[in-house]
């Protein structure tokens, strides 16, 4: 994992498998200050920074089953954590995005999107406190 340093209260962690990727969208958060840690492997989900009020998961670049199943213990185990995914098949990880009544639901927008859409959909959420 990259840890990228900042002084705004936000704290991001985005999974990606794309260097590039992680590489682009880490740096934009760094030129906005958001305090962002990266990874490229889906096993970092389970080592989310406490800090972190956010994760931007990439899902597409990994398997769809291992995907839902990381999320559904995400949410378990994090259920005030946003989890915002970019991907182009959101169909694919079925459950795992339903609204459970316990954890905040997983914010969906569509591959490809802009650091700047998904910095603005972080902050729209967890400033007003939106699940």
């Amino acid at each position: 994992m990259v840890r990228r340093q900042s002084s705004k209260a936000s704290y991001v962690t985005v999974v990606a498998h794309n260097p590039q990727t992680i590489e682009v969208l880490g740096s934009y958060f760094a030129r906005t200050g958001v305090t962002s840690n990266t990874a490229r492997e889906l096993d970092a989900v389970a080592m989310i920074p406490p800090a972190a009020t956010a994760v931007v998961l990439f899902p597409d670049d990994f398997g769809a089953a291992d995907v839902a199943a990381k999320l559904l213990a995400l949410r378990r185990a994090r259920p005030k954590l946003l989890i915002v995914l970019v991907t182009g098949a959101p169909q694919h990880l079925g459950e795992a995005l339903a609204p459970d009544g316990r954890s905040v639901p997983p914010l969906v927008l569509p591959r490809p999107a802009f650091g700047w859409t998904i910095l603005d959909a972080i902050r729209g959420r967890t400033r007003v406190g939106l699940p």
